[in-house]
């Protein structure tokens, strides 16, 4: 079925579930056809939602949209994307330009209408900034305050909550390529406004970036110049669905309608394949192939730390579900992450009616993240209350997907928020802990980091590999061994070799350092050592020495030799060996150096005090 004719299908089946008043099928019909995005789709199906009574149960609100272009598609496409959120509503939309004067009279209709929400959706034009300006501090400041007034001025006449546009940035904004380091250039003052509204909003106002999100419709596209002429409209209409889905979400968050719990499944959803019968170190995660699964991962982790809670529900051996979490090197979630984990042959259905009751939250707070269509479809036809993502095929597209969501939204962070994740205030805190150091030996402290270090093995193979080929920073001799030499090197006689996992107050980073060295009579010579760029400057390296010098001694080695070679890219490591205690051997034209460590002359070097040793 092509696309043309699927949308036509879900409108005929909208058509008739309002003539049936089928409305769970035609709320879940509203979501199918929203967030495909169609602008044509979305208006044909305000058209067909017109016809029909209003959404049962829902709120009602009344939204003005007031702005500086003409709004009545996007009034349309806004009423269709918060029904899409569960919410009815009444949408207003005033005359082009007419903000200002519509905000300054207290018995302006705008006003007499008693919005629950006021949109103020604005465009570039409306900056009032000057082309160059040589105090653009002064003219950023002056040009924030007027627009701060204006929120004001609407709080102060209306009970309305603000919901701000921030400013889509056009390129002809931009004289040449030298705006952008010109803080008085029109270009840099307006990204300035921009910053500064979002700070100033807190929590009184509603913030829609929509300069984002033209980025993410592509700017050439966003932009539409015909449009403006012909109907005073600054964008095109195929990107309408955009911004409204932003503020309906927003307003949905607002009025609490957004989910509380992320309900996962795990088999090619949090990793490729069947985790029953690849076993851990046979399922896609990490590396090339799996790098999309990992990169969910870590957006899913995000979400926790900002408040959402995650639950797992999986048709698996309970065992075997757990086991990645506890043993695969590349898994970023963490048991201690998931508030509830159901695992079992239960259809879903149940097993998720078992997580709302534990959780002691509703069946209509669940979100479910699932690969399986089928499992979807159940869920859908027996628990309609639970909302259900569609995954696309490829792993690389699930962050998209899932963020796109309108009821995953966050209007602003709040206490509760932070107390429920603390991994997410800390990292929000890490920098004032630096700053607040009197030493650095204080802020090493405050990280609370502890390392775990493990012989390479099949598992942590594909994520030593690559990052051998792509470390460059902390790499002391850029060996670039593939993957089959580097299976071939630490299975070899005299090879001593690990890696390196760290965790700290803020994230589990996973194995983020490799060493390697290889005996030959009482001397160990290293091979490669390195260390991801997420975790230089945490003392790492001291450790990893002091576990090298350890392995060593067991082994009878007296002498621990290493080389330094130069690139455009380690100098950072240039006096590591020195910083360790080693002495310098010789030094080659070609900037090579050779460093020695004694063992019987100096004894084993400590880990680093400031990382706890993990069994």
């Amino acid at each position: 079925m092509s696309e043309n004719e699927k949308a036509r299908d879900l409108l005929r089946r909208a058509q008739e579930a309002v003539r049936d008043d089928a409305h769970t099928t035609l709320r879940q019909l509203v979501g199918a056809l929203v967030d495909r995005g169609n602008t044509g789709e979305i208006l044909s199906l305000s058209r067909i939602l017109d016809a029909g009574g209003p959404l049962p149960g829902a709120p009602r609100v009344r939204v003005a949209l007031i702005g500086s272009f003409t709004a009545d598609l996007l009034g349309r496409v806004l009423r269709v994307t918060l029904r899409r959120c569960g919410i009815e509503a009444v949408v207003d939309v005033y005359g082009i330009g007419q903000y200002g004067s519509l905000a300054a009279d207290p018995d302006s209709d705008l006003y007499r209408s008693d919005p629950d929400f006021v949109v103020l959706a604005v465009h570039h034009d409306e900056l009032g900034l000057p082309g160059h300006s040589t105090a653009p501090e002064k003219d950023v400041e002056a040009e924030v305050r007027r627009w701060r007034s204006l929120w004001r001025t609407l709080r102060t006449n209306s009970r309305a909550r603000v919901v701000h546009w921030l400013f889509a940035l056009p390129d002809d904004l931009v004289v040449n390529a030298l705006d952008v380091r010109l803080p008085g250039s029109r270009y840099s003052m307006a990204v300035r406004v921009n910053t500064m509204l979002a700070e100033a909003a807190g929590k009184d106002v509603l913030v829609v970036d929509c300069d984002r999100l033209a980025g993410a419709a592509g700017k050439l596209a966003w932009f539409d110049d015909r449009s403006w002429r012909m109907a005073k409209q600054p964008f095109a209409s195929d990107v309408l669905p955009l911004p409204a889905r932003e503020t309906a979400s927003l307003i949905a968050a607002d009025l609490g309608r957004a989910k509380k719990c992320l309900v996962l499944d795990l088999d090619n959803t949090l990793w490729g394949g069947v985790i029953g019968e690849a076993g851990v170190h046979g399922i896609v995660l990490g590396g090339d192939a799996g790098e999309g699964f990992v990169r969910f991962q870590r957006y899913v982790r995000v979400l926790k730390e900002r408040g959402l809670i995650l639950a797992v529900c999986s048709k698996n051996n309970p065992a075997d579900a757990k086991s990645p979490f506890q043993e695969h090197p590349d898994m970023l979630l963490r048991l201690s992450d998931i508030s509830c984990f159901s695992a079992s042959w239960e259809p879903k259905p149940e097993q998720l009616r078992r997580i709302a009751e534990h959780l002691g939250i509703g069946l209509d707070s669940l979100i479910l993240v699932d690969d399986d269509p089928v499992e979807r479809a159940q869920v859908r036809a027996l628990l309609p209350e639970v909302e259900v993502i569609d995954l696309p095929e490829s792993s690389w597209e699930y962050v998209r997907t899932v963020r796109a969501h309108p009821l995953l939204q966050q209007a602003w962070a709040t206490e509760e928020d932070a107390a429920r994740a603390d991994s997410y205030r800390a990292r929000a805190q890490a920098k004032q802990y630096e700053e607040e150091s009197e030493t650095l030996e204080d802020f090493y402290r405050g990280l609370e980091m502890s390392a775990r270090f493990a012989p390479v093995d099949a598992g942590t193979l594909p994520r030593v590999a690559q990052m051998v080929v792509k470390t460059n920073q902390f790499n002391v001799l850029s060996r670039r061994h593939s993957a089959a030499e580097l299976a071939e090197l630490v299975a070899g006689p005299g090879a001593l070799h690990f890696t390196a996992r760290l965790r700290d107050r803020f994230t589990d980073h996973g194995v983020v350092g490799f060493f390697l060295a290889r005996t030959h009579g009482d001397t160990a010579e290293v091979d490669s050592w390195l260390l991801s760029c997420r975790v230089i400057g945490r003392d790492l390296e001291r450790s990893m020495f002091g576990v090298f010098a350890r392995q060593a001694a067991a082994t009878g080695v007296r002498r621990l030799v290493g080389e330094y070679a130069p690139t455009q890219k380690n100098h950072m490591v240039a006096d590591l060996y020195k910083r360790l205690g080693f002495g310098l051997v010789r030094e080659a034209p070609d900037g090579v150096t050779r460093w020695q460590y004694d063992l019987v002359q100096q004894g084993l070097p400590a880990l680093s005090p400031f990382i706890e040793e993990e069994s």
